[in-house]
């Protein structure tokens, strides 16, 4: 029946490459998603997204997917549940440095990884000030942080919430600095994404303000139009 709320499920797909601690760092958010009134089920293999009943009854996908390649039905699968509703969301290589074999994908989430300069290094994302007000990053302002800063290729698509500056100097070949998307958000058909480039491991995620603002994300990507029963 239209209209009629379901509960609200999380899938948490994780996997891929280990460096980026794919089972600790979603760990770390389960007890939050629970807490929010989610129902998550975990799955350690992108066969999931070929489960279209599966996802056509899920409200937010939470994925954490280092590398890797997406078959083509695990691709539509995945594009059409979020075009339909299904929030997508995801941190760092997870959600950005992968699949890089599928353009849909790289369209769907709207940006690439292609480096971090250097290994951890001191750095900002700083939140725009125009966009203070929105309820993933309201009440921050910069992040300092000392981890991988990612330089990602984007699109005008997105909402871009907070940005980083990549600093330029006699040994790099760019010569200026380079200011990219850390953190934005991006509506996909019905589908509500999020996407924070912040998160290479544990530590950062346990930031403080680095945890509230992926929780944060995390719920918005969940209260798209996903929690009413498509017919």
């Amino acid at each position: 029946m239209k209209g009629t709320k379901r509960p609200a499920r999380a899938l948490v797909v994780r996997g891929g490459w280990e460096g980026h601690q794919p089972t600790e760092t979603t760990d770390l958010f389960v007890p939050f998603l629970e807490a929010n009134g989610f129902d998550v089920e975990l799955h350690d293999t992108l066969e999931v997204y070929t489960d279209q009943a599966l996802l056509a009854n899920t409200a937010l996908i939470v994925q954490c997917w280092s590398t890797g390649e997406l078959s083509r039905p695990q691709l539509e699968g995945l594009l059409t549940a979020v075009a339909a509703g299904t929030g997508f969301a995801g941190w760092h290589g997870g959600v950005v440095g992968t699949f890089r074999g599928s353009l849909d994908y790289l369209r769907l989430v709207g940006g690439q990884f292609v480096a971090h300069p250097g290994d951890f290094v001191e750095h900002e994302v700083v939140v725009r000030p125009e966009r203070r007000d929105h309820p993933v990053v309201e009440g921050l302002d910069h992040l300092a942080l000392n981890t991988e800063q990612y330089w990602v290729l984007s699109d005008s698509a997105s909402d871009v919430l907070a940005t980083t500056t990549i600093a330029a100097g006699p040994s790099t070949p760019w010569p200026a600095p380079v200011t990219v998307p850390a953190v934005w958000t991006r509506r996909w058909g019905a589908g509500r994404i999020f996407v924070s480039t912040i998160g290479h491991h544990l530590p950062d995620l346990l930031v403080p303000e680095v945890r509230l603002l992926t929780g944060r994300g995390l719920l918005w990507a969940g209260a798209g139009t996903a929690s009413e029963t498509r017919d």
